[in-house]
């Protein structure tokens, strides 16, 4: 027997549902992350909320993915839904 076939690592863990998404946020969302959250859900680009808030919008992007990492999530719809199911939206 070699030592690879020794050595196994341990198979990962899937995560446990959770009964509210809102439980599996680890970080808290800042006003400004629940804010553009908001936003999301209306039919405007980045480049309209970023005018809306009177601010870039690099500074919309960095935030969307700020909350997308936050609520464990990688699309606009996602987000959405995960607001509309969590009671944001």
């Amino acid at each position: 027997m070699s030592t690879l076939e020794l050595v196994r690592l341990p198979e990962p863990v899937a995560p446990v549902p959770t009964a509210s998404p809102v439980a599996t946020v680890l970080e808290p969302l800042t006003r400004r992350e629940l804010v553009v959250l908001g936003n999301l859900s209306e039919d405007v680009t980045l480049e309209e909320i970023a005018s809306k808030l009177f601010v870039t919008r690099n500074t919309v992007k960095s935030q969307v993915r700020s909350l997308y990492r936050k609520i464990g999530v990688s699309t606009r719809a996602d987000a959405v839904a995960w607001a509309t199911s969590a009671g944001l939206r």
